[in-house]
């Protein structure tokens, strides 16, 4: 079986992380967020993975390759020279998806959850006709655009663009399953695949909502990265809780790569997950955070809600808070307060940023 994961973007709403990296190898809870995907799909019998590119693409062609070998799968990069939207990525790599008759998956590469891929084919194999969304429960359906469905079949009457009476609280979670007779609809040129295809198939009878069980996120800017790292570890310790760090000074759900050094008197979470290399020095106090990679925090700071990049380095003493990211190799000075700083990669900061604003 085939999947295509559109990873196409600029990752400009993960910025300052996005500027070293490609967003789908920025590592989420220890892994990157396509590895995730990709490692679901394998568990599900995908033995070919075609990722549509734009940007970046060498880094994520390196990194590919490692993958290849390790999982014994085939990964193939179908490069835009263009932006194509949503859909236009699929008649791209038409050849590719259409070489047989079987299914293949579609994914958005920002989506996190526990990947129902399985569950997917059934659904999809069961009703028969041409494609099959996974749909997911929104509190706030006004902000979305949702799907109306009938409740027992899961066959697709219509889209809603942000109601404002109440038609449905189920949204597009961005994964998808297609009989490859769908790709005829698509042309190659700059396409939405929401507003411009799926309407149509649904009008014709072609498209069915499967509902997610289970938590769902599209962990694409920092907030929502970090709201998505706190449902990944609840969800870690649901089904492998033998994968989180307890014991005097761990609080809640926390995840430490090995590598990682901690001192004494830390008080760690609830919500963190640290990376490889990482050092945490002694009465370090950190909770809802990323620390990434080769990332050190000296003695007695105090860290809420901040992803801090990798190879970055906070002084002792310090304040970071309310969505702080630091790039790549950022410098915080000693006794600084950072209230929601988006500081951008290579920067030393040697005064504090008492409100949310972006340096550069």
């Amino acid at each position: 079986m085939k999947a295509l994961i559109l990873v196409g973007g600029y990752g400009t709403r993960l910025r300052p992380l996005t500027l070293s990296v490609p967003k789908p190898l920025v590592e989420f809870c220890n892994k990157p967020i396509l590895l995730h995907q990709v490692e679901a799909l394998v568990k599900a019998g995908v033995d070919h993975v075609v990722l549509a590119v734009s940007y970046m693409s060498e880094l994520l062609e390196r990194e590919m390759r490692v993958q290849e070998e390790r999982l014994g799968i085939r990964i193939s990069l179908s490069h835009e020279k263009e932006p194509l939207g949503t859909a236009g990525p699929l008649a791209l790599a038409r050849d590719l998806l259409s070489d047989d008759s079987e299914p293949f998956f579609v994914l958005n590469s920002d989506v996190i959850c526990d990947f129902p891929f399985q569950d997917m084919l059934r659904f999809h194999r069961n009703h028969g006709q041409e494609g099959t969304i996974v749909v997911t429960r929104v509190e706030e359906p006004s902000k979305y655009g949702v799907v109306v469905f009938e409740a027992d079949s899961g066959r697709i009457h219509r889209f809603v663009e942000k109601p404002q009476v109440f038609v449905s609280n189920k949204i597009n979670a961005g994964m998808y399953i297609f009989n490859p007779s769908m790709l005829h609809r698509i042309q190659l040129r700059p396409t939405s695949i929401e507003k411009e295809i799926f309407p149509v198939m649904a009008e014709e009878g072609h498209l069915y909502a499967m509902e997610l069980q289970g938590f769902w996120m599209d962990i694409g800017q920092p907030k929502d990265f970090l709201t998505g790292m706190c449902m990944y570890l609840q969800s870690l310790r649901q089904q492998a809780p033998e994968r989180l760090r307890t014991g005097p000074g761990f609080l809640g759900n926390v995840l430490v790569d090995p590598s990682a050094q901690i001192g004494e008197n830390c008080t760690i979470g609830p919500n963190v997950s640290i990376g490889a290399g990482v050092v945490l020095e002694d009465g370090v106090r950190v909770k809802r955070c990323t620390v990434l990679k080769g990332a050190r925090v000296r003695s007695h700071s105090w860290l809420e809600s901040c992803i801090v990049g990798w190879s970055s380095s906070v002084g002792q003493w310090v304040r970071m808070e309310n969505v702080t990211v630091l790039g790549e190799d950022v410098i915080v000075n000693d006794e600084l307060y950072l209230n929601g700083a988006n500081v951008l990669p290579h920067k030393s900061i040697t005064d504090s940023v008492p409100e949310p604003r972006i340096i550069m």
